[in-house]
């Protein structure tokens, strides 16, 4: 397997404002989101642990899932939600606030974009580092063991070029993405009359900082293959992430307070610099 990412970053970038018919491959099956997040990273419970200790407990935010024909539901704001049992399911990913991203050649524009991209360079700011999601690392190696298409093949269909140089799937292959996940990277909130506007809020993108860090306090206190959660592990991973002000908190409140519709042109020189002067690592640049 090998890609040309250089100039991309089509995986870590919700490009649809740049196409007139957007794919909507993550709102298709039994159990769509109830966010319009665009390729959400699901993360493990170790990884969400992780985050929150080097600091970035603001850098996460939750999905849940509109209950499929056959699941358990749970009827929150309006919504059926999926569940297990009496515990609404969901899993966290990165977030992706709005930033002024130059992808596929085009101009300078707002796109929602992991918290965690240069928004100069497109690279990750974490890649190759601890904190570097599994989920990451190996795509889109899954997706081609499972002769799905990849995001590399739908940006190439939309803006030319190569970028699944090599489509042979890697020999070292991960667990599917949810395979065994309940406990690692699907969880089921305890208390579901503590969600009350938190869904109505999830859906309009309007989490708010202690929304978020229920989630990732729950997701911290689980243990692979279980629904039971350490009380106390959740409860003081939820205070953290709710006091966490690391730069990629800063930043995405900067972004979301300037940013223009998604699409729209951003006049808006070196963006890079405004990330690293909070103190976001630098990245590597592309080799010529």
């Amino acid at each position: 397997m090998e890609v040309n990412c250089a100039g991309c970053a089509g995986c870590c970038i919700d490009w649809r404002a740049l196409v007139s018919d957007p794919v909507a491959h993550e709102r298709q099956g039994d159990r769509a989101p109830i966010d319009d997040t665009y390729n959400l990273v699901p993360l493990r419970g170790h990884e969400a642990r992780s985050l929150v200790d080097c600091g970035y407990g603001d850098a996460m935010t939750p999905r849940l899932f509109e209950a499929g024909p056959d699941d358990d539901c749970i009827r929150v704001d309006g919504f059926d939600l999926a569940a297990i049992g009496d515990r609404p399911v969901f899993y966290l990913g990165l977030r992706k606030p709005p930033k002024p991203v130059a992808p596929f050649g085009e101009h300078r524009q707002w796109l929602r974009s992991c918290a965690f991209l240069d928004p100069e360079t497109l690279q990750c700011r974490i890649h190759g580092d601890d904190l570097y999601p599994e989920t990451c690392s190996v795509y889109p190696g899954d997706n081609l063991h499972m002769d799905q298409e990849t995001e590399c093949e739908r940006v190439e269909d939309v803006f030319g070029g190569i970028r699944l140089i090599d489509a042979t799937p890697p020999d070292n292959r991960s667990q599917p993405q949810f395979a065994g996940a309940v406990g690692s990277k699907i969880f089921g909130y305890p208390d579901p009359d503590e969600l009350s506007g938190v869904v109505d809020r999830l859906a309009a993108n309007a989490l708010t900082a202690y929304d978020r860090s229920l989630f990732v306090g729950i997701a911290s206190g689980s243990s692979p293959g279980m629904l039971d959660i350490n009380k106390a592990i959740a409860e003081t991973y939820q205070s953290k992430a709710h006091s966490a002000e690391s730069w990629v908190g800063k930043t995405i409140e900067h972004w979301e307070k300037r940013a223009d519709a998604a699409g729209t042109r951003a006049v808006v020189d070196n963006p890079a610099i405004y990330e690293t002067d909070h103190g976001a690592p630098e990245t590597t640049g592309w080799n010529p």
